[in-house]
């Protein structure tokens, strides 16, 4: 197994990304304070995995994206599926079918409801309680800049916060720099979508990195953004923000 050069001390446990030997797909590795192990698959663009101590968790699963198919025979069947919102690169059926068995369970909003036809809604600024060391939170996930409301608007979407254990993983999907981030708190890992005209500018993901101030930060979904602009900008800026740059364009 290929193990990449990057390490990082979280709640005393070491911790590293290394490569799926099967699908060689990147593995962020995170331990809790309790032991307890966390493994986040990043697939591409806005498609994740998180495994936590046995549970299956599949975030906006595609089947191709960006011009790469996305290999799921060797992943686990998921327990939960989380859609952010109704976009074909973020809601999947021929995915969702594939990663399912008969007592997954799908959390999405409204309008993939009503596409998909099956699954429980999750609204805005909802708590939903999968287990009992897992909590999911709902938030809000739209655009704001003029002539962009279009793409994402407000109270349709949703962004994720998922507290395992003690970690707490914010999945922002489609969004801009929103004032309700500034009610984000105590976030360990955070995915902030860079991609202009849809979400954010460098610029905005900056904002809204000081705003959360999470732990790690993994820009995600940024197709042609520079995204190591965002490293350059907040390392000057002392931050202490550990930003990591993967291939989720």
């Amino acid at each position: 197994m290929k193990v990449l050069k990057i390490i990082w001390l979280l709640f005393f446990s070491l911790n590293s990304l290394t490569m799926n030997s099967q699908t060689n797909y990147p593995i962020v590795k995170l331990t809790t304070k309790d032991g307890k192990e966390i493994d986040i698959t990043l697939f591409k663009h806005a498609s994740l995995a998180i495994n936590f101590d046995g549970t299956d968790i599949y975030i906006d699963p595609v089947t191709s994206v960006a011009g790469t198919d996305i290999d799921y025979d060797s992943m686990a069947k998921a327990d939960y599926v989380l859609i952010t919102h109704e976009h074909w690169d973020h809601l999947d059926s021929a995915a969702i079918k594939e990663l399912s068995k008969p007592s997954t369970q799908i959390i999405l909003n409204q309008t993939s409801r009503n596409i998909l036809g099956y699954g429980t809604v999750m609204h805005n600024n909802e708590t939903m309680k999968l287990k009992d060391d897992i909590v999911l939170q709902s938030v809000a996930a739209y655009n704001t800049t003029p002539g962009r409301e279009k793409f994402h608007p407000k109270g349709n979407g949703n962004g994720y916060i998922l507290n395992l254990d003690n970690i707490r993983i914010y999945i922002a999907g489609d969004t801009e720099n929103i004032p309700e981030m500034a009610n984000i708190k105590n976030i360990d890992v955070a995915f902030l979508p860079v991609n202009q005209p849809y979400t954010m500018t460098v610029d905005q993901a900056v904002e809204a990195a000081l705003t959360i101030n999470p732990k790690i930060l993994i820009p995600y979904h940024f197709g042609d953004t520079p995204v190591q602009e965002i490293k350059q900008k907040l390392d000057k800026m002392n931050s202490g923000i550990d930003v990591q740059i993967y291939p989720m364009e």
